[in-house]
């Protein structure tokens, strides 16, 4: 009778083991987000675009496609531009205080500017911000209920003393663009997480915190939104704080 005992038990830790063997681990909430700010009339940015695409799809990684407007007069108006990207650019460069602003320019974490398809300066600029997770230090997490979204900033361990904005990205997940004119002409380029609008919905003074969004601003002209808790330097968007994307994203 021992003995069937404990094999029994046996195949019931065996049975437990199995069981959270095939659990799936929970997300980690992301390490970076990185911004490119593009232009279907720049022939340098095609590169640079593919490897935000190789990016949109790390669970780690929030990625964004900023279009930007002021190539247009080369021959090609970009159908995905809009002028509050330009500015976002332009504020980020000031906020910086190094004025550079081109294409194609990766902005990591709201802080460290790169050249938008060059892998290892902007993996680098990543390692860089995660040093004692500097990078993101604010977890946020998302729900949807009854047409609302629900924002929950959890609190860290050691408080972050700067109050932050709390802003709704709505997105495009994947857009693929025949271009006709201009340097690219002649090219299909794809872009991913195309940037169709920012809405600040809150401000964040430390702590923990909820906030509460319609669906549809949150979607408003896409099909997925990311959520940035960002701060600012003299009202020019910083350093983020945290981030969350809706699923699919």
């Amino acid at each position: 009778m021992a003995r069937i005992m404990v094999s029994r038990l046996k195949l019931a830790m065996a049975a437990i083991g199995l069981a959270a063997f095939l659990q799936p681990a929970l997300a980690d909430p992301p390490r970076a987000v990185v911004e490119l700010f593009t232009s279907q009339g720049c022939s340098n940015c095609p590169p640079a675009d593919e490897l935000l695409v190789e990016y949109s799809r790390r669970p780690d990684i929030v990625a964004l496609s900023f279009p930007v407007n002021y190539w247009d007069y080369l021959g090609w108006k970009d159908t995905l531009a809009h002028a509050d990207f330009t500015a976002r650019q332009k504020d980020y460069a000031h906020a910086r205080n190094d004025r550079q602003v081109f294409t194609p320019q990766m902005i990591v974490n709201g802080k460290k500017s790169c050249i938008g398809s060059d892998r290892a300066q902007i993996e680098s600029a990543i390692r860089m911000t995660l040093k004692d997770r500097a990078g993101l230090p604010v977890d946020l997490d998302l729900s949807e209920q009854n047409g609302t979204v629900t924002v929950t900033v959890t609190e860290v361990a050691e408080p972050v003393s700067r109050e932050a904005l709390v802003w709704v990205l709505p997105v495009l997940r994947s857009q693929t663009v025949p271009i006709e004119r201009g340097e690219n002409k002649g090219r299909t380029v794809t872009y991913a997480n195309v940037v169709r609008g920012l809405k600040r919905v809150g401000e964040w003074k430390g702590g923990s915190a909820r906030f509460e969004i319609p669906v549809e601003t949150a979607r408003s002209g896409g099909d997925g939104y990311v959520v940035l808790l960002q701060t600012e330097h003299d009202d020019r968007p910083s350093v983020i704080l945290g981030a969350a994307k809706s699923s699919g994203l």
